[in-house]
């Protein structure tokens, strides 16, 4: 199967040549990024965030690959943002890849994730991002959680972070139109801490207990980014996602 390559043809060709220098092969984490050759297949990743698209290239490790952002490729936004109204985070991560696989004729790879508290039931879960509203803050999210669990002790707040990969080349859409994914999932389990403590990380991180930590210990906040980058959620999604895309030729 031909993948859309900096120096083919085509419109998802053309996209890959206007992103230019934009996209690169992943080197070692924290490594600056090499130019990726010119015969190296492109691969969208489905997030307008250049801090995602760094991290992604640096946990997911490609010997050959071109990564490209929302912002790289004008075309994959063209159509709007797909409605992530799944009941799972591996539904809204196939959506989206689905979505900007076909709005792009790119090979997409997007993804969903969020926390699960026990005590709730595995909520906030789809809903993580806008727990506290639609407009949420990180910081009103933490608050309404803190304040749900008020009084609970330790052994009642267990918590996992989830995150989906999802993985969708429009190069494999069957007669219908349908487009096989290929999804991989990564967790970290721990607890909702009583108090925020920290400033590292973003979301849920500053009141996220670890496992090994002990109840009072360290949160995801407090840890640094190396620490969090080998063993969380989303680093263990990407580990399983790499393999599979290294089997494709990325």
């Amino acid at each position: 199967m031909t993948r859309p390559r900096a120096g083919g043809s085509g419109p998802a060709a053309d996209a890959a040549r206007a992103a230019g220098a934009a996209g690169a092969v992943a080197g070692a984490p924290g490594a600056a990024a090499e130019p990726a050759p010119p015969e190296a297949p492109v691969l969208l990743v489905a997030t307008g965030s250049a801090h995602k698209l760094r991290e992604l290239t640096e946990l997911l490790h490609l010997e050959h690959a071109r990564l490209l952002s929302l912002a790289d490729v004008p075309d994959a936004t063209a159509a709007g943002e797909p409605v992530e109204d799944g009941e799972t985070f591996a539904g809204n991560a196939a959506a989206k890849a689905r979505f900007y696989a076909r709005a792009s004729g790119l090979p997409t790879l997007a993804d969903d994730s969020g926390i699960e508290v026990d005590a709730l039931g595995g909520g906030p879960g789809v809903r993580t991002r806008r727990y506290a509203g639609e407009d949420a803050t990180d910081e009103e999210n933490n608050v309404k959680l803190l304040g749900v669990l008020g009084g609970l002790p330790p052994e009642r707040r267990g918590a996992r972070y989830v995150c989906v990969l999802a993985f969708a080349d429009p190069a494999e859409a069957g007669v219908r139109g349908g487009i096989p994914v290929t999804r991989t999932r990564g967790t970290l389990r721990g607890r909702i801490a009583n108090r925020p403590r920290g400033v590292g990380g973003f979301g849920y991180d500053p009141i996220f207990e670890p496992e090994p930590e002990a109840p009072g210990g360290r949160t995801l906040g407090q840890w640094s980014a190396a620490e969090k980058n080998a063993v969380s959620h989303r680093s263990r999604a990407a580990r399983r996602m790499a393999r599979a895309l290294a089997s494709r030729g990325y």
